[in-house]
């Protein structure tokens, strides 16, 4: 079960700095269910997520230009918030005033970090303002279980943001696990399943159809079309997506096929991969995920089943028992973390998972949009082989 955050003191500390800033965070507990405190390989004592608020006197004026300011002044001091997602794995940060998705932009973009190109989109994202989209818009009925970010490509961002605009009275919260604490458990509670995808990786097959195969996907144009023109024939148009296709970089480890109906990819990577200066291996993964969706029986957890599969790196069935398992982990270690409008919730991706509840009301009650970033590196291979190294996409 989650461990609680009751015995913490509800005295909060503060983020302290050599050099002023126009406004201090201080750290604050979330209630029970939202918050808990991380198992091994974790420091003891570590929380996730770290919630920070702004530290204001009743007759300060907070705007967002001083929260932004802060956040560069912070970064500037050898990366100091990127320094507490790597070990926290999510940071909340609430109290400020965003209001929409300029305001967001704005303060995703303070922390220094390179805008995330989607190569291969497989869900819809309209952009709103500089790198925001909507986060998911799948009916809401449908379960987004816990999962890194685009664990089924070759290319996945290191940095998550997500701003809750608007929250749902009832469900719609975003799962936060650790990934370092779901390989650790994993390896302990099922160390042949971890063997096999340390030996093999998985393969993912990713189909792409020229039409939209479920509500709040993509298209085979959106994932990859960037460059097509209107006037462009059948042989062009393949071309400029195969371009697209290689700038994943992977060489004989990404394949492709085509269809009447689009395009089929198979990637081999790596499940398992490692946290960048301290070389913990994280399970990379949305497995879970994968084994949930594929039990749920609507039509759009069917075209979603129909548009991935994953097995092991060698082409075999991944037993369910070990998929299973991997889910009932995910759920013991998971917190709820529910929105209240102007949340800002920042996710270490290479290190920790998010997801989506159903909510109850209309699909426009939740309204969370996210920005991706890249970071200064991408995670380490965990094992030698070839497949196993992870790569930045080629610039396009």
């Amino acid at each position: 079960m989650a461990t609680s955050v009751d015995h913490l003191p509800s005295a909060l500390f503060a983020i302290h700095q050599p050099a002023p800033v126009p406004v201090l965070f201080e750290e604050f507990s979330l209630p029970n269910g939202n918050q808990r405190v991380l198992g091994q390989p974790h420091p003891e004592g570590i929380v996730s997520p770290l919630a920070l608020r702004p530290l204001l006197s009743s007759s300060e004026d907070l705007s967002l230009d001083k929260a932004i300011e802060t956040i560069k002044a912070l970064q500037a001091q050898d990366g100091i918030l990127t320094r507490k997602l790597a070990l926290h794995g999510t940071v909340l940060f609430r109290g400020l005033p965003i209001r929409n998705a300029e305001d967001f932009s704005r303060f995703a973009h303070a922390f220094g970090f390179k805008p995330h190109e989607i190569i291969g989109i497989v869900v819809n994202r309209p952009l709103l303002a500089p790198n925001v989209a909507p986060a998911n818009e799948a009916p809401k009925e449908m379960l987004i279980y816990s999962h890194n970010e685009s664990p089924q490509v070759p290319h996945a961002p290191e940095y998550i943001f997500f701003y809750g605009h608007q929250a749902p009275v009832t469900g719609g919260e975003s799962p936060i696990s650790s990934s370092l604490e779901l390989f650790h458990r994993a390896q302990q509670e099922i160390p042949a399943f971890v063997s096999e995808l340390a030996a093999k990786g998985i393969l993912s097959r990713v189909t792409y159809k020229f039409d939209k195969q479920y509500e709040g996907g993509s298209t085979l144009r959106q994932a990859f079309g960037k460059e097509i023109e209107d006037g462009d024939d059948e042989v062009t148009r393949r071309a400029k997506i195969e371009a697209q296709i290689r700038r994943y970089g992977r060489g004989e480890h990404t394949t492709w096929e085509w269809t009447d109906e689009g395009i089929v990819l198979t990637h081999r990577l790596p499940a398992i991969r490692t946290q960048p200066e301290t070389g913990l291996p994280t399970l990379f993964t949305g497995l879970a995920a994968y084994y949930k969706n594929n039990k749920l029986n609507s039509p759009t957890a069917t075209a979603r089943k129909n548009a991935t599969q994953q097995l092991y790196g060698d082409g075999t069935p991944i037993p369910d028992k070990y998929l299973e398992h991997l889910a009932n982990i995910t759920d013991e270690i998971r917190v709820l973390h529910k929105w209240q409008q102007g949340d800002v919730l920042v996710y270490d991706n290479i290190i920790a998972q998010h997801g989506r509840q159903p909510w109850e009301g209309e699909q426009s009650d939740r309204v969370v949009l996210a920005s991706l970033f890249d970071g200064d590196s991408v995670p380490g291979a965990y094992g030698n082989q070839d497949w196993a190294q992870v790569v930045q996409a080629l610039a396009g």
